[in-house]
């Protein structure tokens, strides 16, 4: 008798990161758990107290989330099954009750990724205030219904205005109406999912040995098998000054041969990269793959060394 799965994700309740694990099929009765952070979040699953969690990897205003790209980089292996993509909007919200004028916002709390996304319109309405950093965007508002709350104002969701009571003191406050995040399902190691021919295969390669030409090595490992990248991003390992990993997003799933080919060519190179997964894209949009770079092309390819090989 099988059991409800369990998740975790970027908390608390009414955090957009919940809003994408909404749109997981079952999680609206699965239960849910929220995290105060993704190092967290990916800890419960690790320790196998749910089995997957639901984070944020990268935004289409400021790029990948470096809270994500390097806690899913260490520690014990985790794998990405699925990702989801949320429309971003943002309202400047207050306690319950009180609307005061933007003139007199002089304090507001919310997630950095969120403040980076609103600080035109921060510059232009509200210049004087002091912004204090939260988790999530969600715990700035939440925290507007302390008692002692130390800030005037919180940008949030739409939805958790809604939800909290809260004073809506402006809306679609974003500097890009078209705003979209990327949320990553992350559970332990198992069977991949299925190869859709709109996949991605996430990978951390570390530069082994910081040369000229290092990572143009590892880069020639896709572009000889037409494989694209749709994200390369370079974080700081943390042992020392100058020291990088890279997290790449091909598009392909490892079953393809030419991902395949270019996996078994970047371990050469790199023993220590880490797989995190091949997954369908969210927006289902299937790779074009060049006829020399199909999988008919790579079994070709074999048969025609195996023919020289047993001398045919």
């Amino acid at each position: 008798m099988s059991t409800s799965p369990s998740y975790a994700y970027l908390g608390p309740r009414g955090t957009f990161t919940e809003a994408a694990l909404l749109q997981v099929p079952g999680a609206e009765s699965a239960r849910r758990v929220p995290a105060s952070t993704v190092a967290a979040a990916l800890q419960l699953v690790r320790s196998g107290d749910v089995d997957g969690a639901m984070v944020p990897i990268e935004n289409s205003v400021e790029g990948g989330v470096s809270a994500t790209l390097d806690a899913i980089s260490v520690g014990d292996p985790l794998r990405i099954v699925r990702e989801e993509l949320v429309p971003i909007t943002f309202v400047l919200a207050a306690r319950p009750g009180t609307a005061p004028a933007l003139s007199g916002v002089r304090r507001i709390s919310t997630h950095g990724h969120a403040w980076a996304q609103c600080r035109s319109w921060a510059d232009t309405h509200i210049e004087k205030a002091e912004y204090l950093p939260s988790p999530s965007t969600a715990a700035a508002g939440y925290g507007l219904l302390a008692e002692n709350c130390g800030y005037d104002a919180a940008i949030c969701s739409p939805a958790l205005a809604a939800r909290l009571g809260l004073s809506v003191l402006a809306d679609d406050i974003g500097d890009n109406s078209d705003a979209v995040t990327r949320f990553i399902l992350v559970s332990r190691p198992g069977p991949l999912p299925a190869p859709t021919g709109a996949d991605k295969t996430t990978l951390v390669i570390p530069l082994p040995e910081d040369h000229p030409g290092a990572l143009m090595e590892i880069l020639d490992q896709f572009a000889a098998r037409g494989v694209n990248l749709s994200r390369i991003e370079s974080r700081p390992t943390g042992q020392f000054l100058g020291d990088y990993f890279f997290s790449i997003d091909a598009e392909g799933h490892a079953a393809d041969a030419r991902i395949t080919d270019a996996l078994k060519g970047l371990h050469r190179i790199s023993p220590g990269l880490r797989f995190l997964g091949s997954y369908p894209r969210a927006d289902r949009r299937r790779h074009v793959v060049a006829p020399r770079t199909s999988d008919g092309a790579f079994t070709a390819a074999d048969s025609w060394v195996a023919g020289i090989l047993q001398g045919r």
